[in-house]
């Protein structure tokens, strides 16, 4: 089968090179989502593993859908039934772009109404019960072609389970641990993070340093198929924890928020990870580190969510001061939408690459050695 993985923007090489690491077949990238061939148990293992991914869906077919009649017929086509049971519920959501049919609500109608049709027919059922558990359709229409998938994950895969609340303006884990993962951090050098908030990049640090899969403390739509065998979780899991690492790490988060950095805690005891990062009180404008070496990344305040654009300004700067005595051997990433970030921060980056926080655009800001 066809698996789809679809992430933010700007992540797809980080993706694809989790999926390879996976040993994941005709892994291929794309704007916004990696593609794959794999089975059941790789749907397991991909779900469990992703750091970086969005969520994990499995590819029904793929046709052209020119008009309404097209899209209809190459839905009636796919076999539903394979999947999904007499009583399941199959609600639609998806996207359209660069095509004749550009009504999300006009294809999401067609495409429920057709696979209705497709079940209806095979159970022998005028009205389906739609009781059971949840089988959600997702389609994308780009350029006059419709795919169709299952999605296998549920809940977006940036949910670990460890963070329950948050300090106003949460960076998602998946775009946390990417860019610990540009960092090059694999837990031998000190790491940290001046504007830690609810805790999200030093955790996602500390599992990274352990090899511990992100998902191995929730649970994910397929575990409730009927066509999922559920060996194939309990073997996904068991060979994610025998990677795993154990060691000693130095692994620090700072914010200015008392608050902020007892919830920091709290994730940190939820995740699995208290033991290997530790939280403080501290001012990032007073941040100072005597060591030859190691990894900065953090996600300061825009100035449009949290503070005023003058505020953040101010912040950058201060904050850009503090890391000018910083040693040589020290790598960091900034994240940040402020259109005027370097200037405020006084110096240029040595490289920069364009993320998405959500829908904000923004950009990693690179500094240091080797970056």
């Amino acid at each position: 089968m066809i698996l789809t993985v679809p992430c933010l923007l700007g992540l797809e090489a980080l993706v694809a090179n989790e999926m390879r690491r996976l040993d994941l077949r005709g892994v291929r990238a794309e704007n916004g989502r990696v593609h794959c061939e794999g089975s059941f148990a790789d749907i397991a293992r991909l779900n469990i593993n992703l750091r970086c991914g969005a969520r994990v869906l499995m590819e029904l077919g793929s046709f052209p859908a020119p008009d309404f009649e097209a899209l209809f017929q190459g839905v009636l086509a796919l076999p539903w039934e394979t999947f999904i049971p007499a009583d399941g519920q199959f609600p639609v959501k998806g996207h359209a772009l660069n095509s004749a049919l550009h009504s999300v609500p006009a294809c999401q109608s067609v495409i429920q109404k057709a696979a209705a049709n497709r079940l209806g027919r095979v159970y022998g059922l005028e009205t389906l019960p739609a009781s059971g558990e949840r089988y959600q359709i997702q389609f994308a229409i780009i350029k006059d072609r419709a795919s169709l998938y299952l999605d296998t994950s549920g809940d977006g895969l940036y949910k670990r389970g460890y963070r329950a609340q948050n300090m106003g303006a949460p960076l998602r884990e998946t775009l946390a641990a990417a860019l610990v993962t540009l960092s090059r951090y694999r837990g031998r050098d000190p790491f940290c993070d001046p504007f830690c908030g609810s805790g999200t990049i030093p955790i996602e640090a500390a599992l990274i340093a352990k090899n511990r899969a992100p998902g191995l403390d929730r649970h994910f739509a397929a575990q409730r198929w009927k066509a999922m065998d559920a060996k194939c979780w309990l073997d996904a899991a068991e060979e994610a924890q025998d990677k795993e690492f154990h060691g000693s790490y130095d692994i620090w988060g700072g914010d200015i928020d008392p608050d902020a950095v007892e919830l920091a805690r709290h994730n940190a005891e939820l995740a699995g990870v208290s033991d290997c990062v530790r939280f403080e009180t501290a001012d990032a404008a007073k941040f100072h580190r005597e060591s030859a070496y190691g990894q900065l990344v953090t996600n300061p305040p825009y100035g449009e969510r949290l503070l005023e654009k003058q505020e953040a300004e101010a912040l950058y700067r201060a904050f850009g001061a503090a890391l000018a005595d910083l040693p040589s051997g020290w790598r960091t990433i900034v994240l940040s939408s402020h259109t005027e970030f370097e200037r405020c921060f006084g110096r240029p980056a040595d490289k920069k690459r364009k993320l998405y926080n959500g829908m904000i655009k923004c950009d990693a800001f690179f500094y240091g050695k080797n970056v």
